[in-house]
């Protein structure tokens, strides 16, 4: 999937995600605004309570999204024939956008009124969700090959050295410019980081990278390199280097909580997935229906 293909991929799923809650908050807020002693004389009570033709439907759809969001991501990352079939970056994104949106239709599904052992349901999907936020962030620290294969620390100092030889061989920049700029992040700043220590870095550099830009580029010119096009490559490259030293640094720290996030997303999702089935099943023997 080419860069172009990627971006209309992604924004289609902004697209649909934001339209989507969009038009459900433009058409039941009325409805979901009301004290819940009142809203069972709404007009539209029938279609936006939970065992109503658009609650049940949500319901039964944000279900439906979890369940293949987490089962194809799951299959294809775990089933060897099926490597072939798209990277796993971007099966993870499809596994992100319906493991979104689909909660969201769920959260429309309760009409906000959570109670009993579905209230155990919705805040692990909550606890699921934003955990999911956090293991996604920890995730892109990690380099990893376009297939979406984790890398060694050899394969990530092999990829910095390809990134110094291109600026010194293909833009003729000095090993001292090089080196000049990549001193203000080095690996020794990144390394044993706490998670919060390690967003808080993140932050700082941004800033501090927007500041020495323009000195790079004064430098650049003085040394005879005024092409645009050129000095926005150069730049592409300082920067796709400052990321990778900086994972260099954190990739033990990263590594570390990343298996911890196994360990605490695991059991909320399955508390969630039970909880799920368990009131699926006691819907149905109750009889309550949707158009079925």
């Amino acid at each position: 999937m080419n860069k172009t293909l990627h971006k209309l991929y992604i924004g289609l799923f902004f697209l649909v995600g934001i339209t989507s809650v969009i038009i459900l908050t433009i058409n039941s807020y009325a409805y979901y605004s009301l004290p819940l002693t009142e809203r069972v004389f709404s007009s539209i009570h029938s279609q936006y309570k939970p065992s109503g033709i658009i609650g049940h439907g949500l319901g039964i759809l944000g279900t439906l999204m979890m369940i293949v969001g987490v089962a194809v991501y799951m299959i294809r990352k775990r089933t060897r024939k099926l490597f072939q079939f798209g990277y796993l970056k971007n099966w993870l994104e499809f596994h992100i956008f319906l493991c979104t949106l689909g909660p969201i239709f769920i959260l429309f599904h309760t009409a906000f009124k959570f109670g009993g052992i579905v209230a155990v349901s919705f805040w692990s999907m909550v606890a699921v969700v934003a955990s999911g936020v956090i293991g996604r962030f920890i995730y892109i620290q990690i380099p990893r090959s376009i297939q979406g294969q984790e890398l060694d620390l050899k394969e990530i100092h092999k990829m910095d050295e390809e990134l110094s030889v291109r600026l010194s061989n293909e833009f003729k920049l000095s090993a001292s410019l090089i080196d000049s700029f990549e001193h203000h992040f080095m690996i020794q700043k990144y390394t044993e980081l706490t998670f919060s220590k390690s967003f808080s870095v993140m932050i700082t550099d941004y800033f501090a990278l927007r500041k020495l830009i323009p000195q790079l580029k004064k430098s650049l010119r003085e040394s005879g390199i005024t092409n645009a096009h050129s000095l926005k490559e150069i730049i592409k490259l300082f920067k796709a280097k400052i990321a990778l030293t900086r994972k260099i640094g954190m990739l033990r720290t990263m590594q570390r909580l990343f298996n911890y996030w196994h360990i605490v997303h695991l059991p909320f999702a399955v508390a969630m997935f039970v909880i799920m089935v368990i009131h699926v099943a006691v819907t149905i023997v109750f009889g309550y229906k949707w158009i079925f």
